[in-house]
């Protein structure tokens, strides 16, 4: 069976990409929208999303309950346009992932997309599940990421009246 190591996911959202980008690039938010991360915070010396910038993400499975922390480093940074970084794990800074939010200008708002890629090397994906019970990453990012954009959603499109 071959392993999937990316996914992405797109949304439009009823707001303007430089608010949209300033919801996901304000990391200690993330734990409003992603069902996984539960909480983000910058590393010492770093308080904002600038290329370069680092921050500790910390996880909870809804599968075992199992928490865990990574650490990551801001790859791109442009306000309205992209905020991509490298998840890395350990003392040693294991890259293990990256992880993509694209935002593109459309009539009514943003068309805002989130990738995931796995950058493990292939000795390290011969086990049948993630230590946090999660059998198919790509398909269980795929629903997180739905679940994240559709909450960044909720949280910042202006409220809509009875006519909609």
């Amino acid at each position: 069976m071959d392993i999937v190591k990316n996914a992405t996911v797109s949304r439009e959202i009823a707001a303007d990409p430089m608010t949209v980008w300033s919801a996901v690039a304000d990391i200690t938010r993330m734990g409003e929208w992603s069902p996984e991360c539960h909480t983000c915070e910058w590393q010492e010396g770093h308080s904002e999303p600038i290329v370069g910038a680092r921050f500790d993400g910390h996880n909870r499975s809804a599968i075992n309950g199992l928490e865990w922390s990574t650490h990551a480093e801001i790859s791109s940074a442009e306000p309205g346009v992209s905020f991509h970084f490298k998840a890395l794990y350990g003392e040693a800074d294991f890259h293990f992932a990256n992880w993509h939010y694209d935002f593109e200008p459309i009539e009514g708002g943003t068309r805002v997309t989130q990738s995931w890629e796995d950058v493990r090397p292939g000795e390290f994906l011969s086990h049948d599940a993630d230590p946090d019970g999660v059998a198919d990453r790509a398909g269980h990012n795929i629903a997180s990421m739905n679940a994240t954009l559709a909450r960044l959603a909720a949280a910042i499109e202006p409220t809509r009246g009875d006519d909609h």
